[in-house]
């Protein structure tokens, strides 16, 4: 019989059930230990999950030194991400991290300098890369349909959506919306073009909501973002606005947003658009002509079943087992990710400085 994988988990909070419940649905996969710095919770975590024989420990590093493992799977707080996973590295496990990758942009590159130097995966965790309809796009835009691209827009945001927990705490979390929902807005944006080098940011954050108590519960807890939006210059002349909020009086901060010299593509953010076929708008010229059209389907398809949506989280943890076993590269490398923090990086300062900075990347 094939020997099973064995993964540990580092940090057992609410994403480490989204993990555990993919990682069940694995037969050659096999959970082997985790470890939280809350007493007990690791231990209940999997009784929860009738994992008897798993271990369960109150710090990484005696999980690390105690159990065999081929790799780990950090849903730690966003600003011990780095440290757990650069532990998991130099002791030659594999590495699944939760997003955002890190919460300093140094903090990125010590992950990228520890993975090479172990020669082990480091992959971030975009889930919304599996989806089947973000791939078409990708594929259209890197196929020069729309021609050079000069212009990205990210949209979206929540009517109401801050998440409360650890994810409104700056020691733990670092950031708010930004590292929670934004980082997917840019790794939406850029990983389609190439994830272009960012080199400028001018950016502005808010907590109007979450110090609110008309709107949030606790305000004397809240301490990271609830909106902000930048301006961002990246290399090969290309414009990035980025938008993103917890909450707001509107329906969308707008749609996202790819413009090329030879056509555009537009996700329809808006509510309005709920329940047409698809949200992807494709505008091109033909024989002189203005053509806007529908991108379809939304899903794979064929005439005798219906639309199949794909377990885009479990899909994602799969592959990272795959790249595990088959020793591929990380299907999200930190490398390419460097950049998205580097954004994120980018506009934490400048909202804190009031101005537009620079971007600069030590070398990885």
């Amino acid at each position: 019989m094939e020997r099973k994988l064995r993964i540990g988990i580092i940090g057992t909070g609410g994403i480490a059930h989204a993990h555990m419940a993919a990682y069940k649905q694995f037969d050659d996969v096999e959970i082997v230990g985790g470890a939280d710095i809350v007493p007990g919770k690791a231990k209940a975590f999997f009784e929860k999950w009738d994992l008897p024989n798993a271990q369960a420990f109150e710090s990484a590093e005696e999980l690390i030194k105690n159990v065999e493992m081929d790799g780990v799977t950090i849903c730690t707080y966003n600003t011990t991400h780095a440290e757990c996973a650069i532990m998991a590295l130099e002791a030659g496990l594999h590495v699944q991290c939760e997003k955002p990758m890190s919460f300093t942009l140094q903090e990125a590159v010590d992950m990228v300098k520890a993975a090479k130097k172990a020669n082990k995966i480091l992959t971030i965790g975009f889930q919304p890369r599996y989806s089947y309809m973000r791939q078409k796009v990708d594929e259209i835009i890197r196929s020069g349909t729309i021609g050079k691209v000069y212009y990205i827009q990210s949209g979206g945001g929540r009517r109401r959506g801050i998440p409360g927990g650890t994810f409104i705490e700056g020691d733990k979390a670092g950031f708010g919306c930004l590292g929670d929902i934004g980082c997917y807005s840019i790794d939406e944006c850029l990983h389609a073009v190439g994830y272009p080098k960012p080199l400028t940011v001018s950016a502005v954050a808010t907590d109007y909501f979450g110090k609110n108590p008309k709107y949030w519960p606790e305000p004397e807890k809240f301490n990271v973002d609830d909106f902000s939006v930048a301006f961002i210059r990246l290399e090969g002349d290309i414009t990035f606005v980025f938008k993103q909020a917890w909450a707001m009086h509107a329906d969308s901060l707008g749609d996202t947003l790819w413009l090329g010299t030879e056509g555009g593509i537009k996700i329809i953010n808006s509510f309005d658009y709920a329940n047409k076929p698809s949200r992807v708008m494709l505008f091109t010229d033909v024989n002189g002509m203005q053509v806007d059209s529908y991108i379809l389907p939304s899903h794979p398809f064929d005439a005798y079943s219906s639309p199949q949506k794909v377990d885009v989280f479990a899909a994602k943890v799969r592959d990272f087992c795959d790249a595990i076993k088959e020793g591929r590269p990380a299907p999200i490398p930190g490398e390419e990710i460097i950049y998205n923090q580097a954004i994120i990086d980018g506009i934490y300062r400048s909202a804190k400085l009031k101005r537009e900075v620079e971007i600069e990347i030590p070398e990885f």
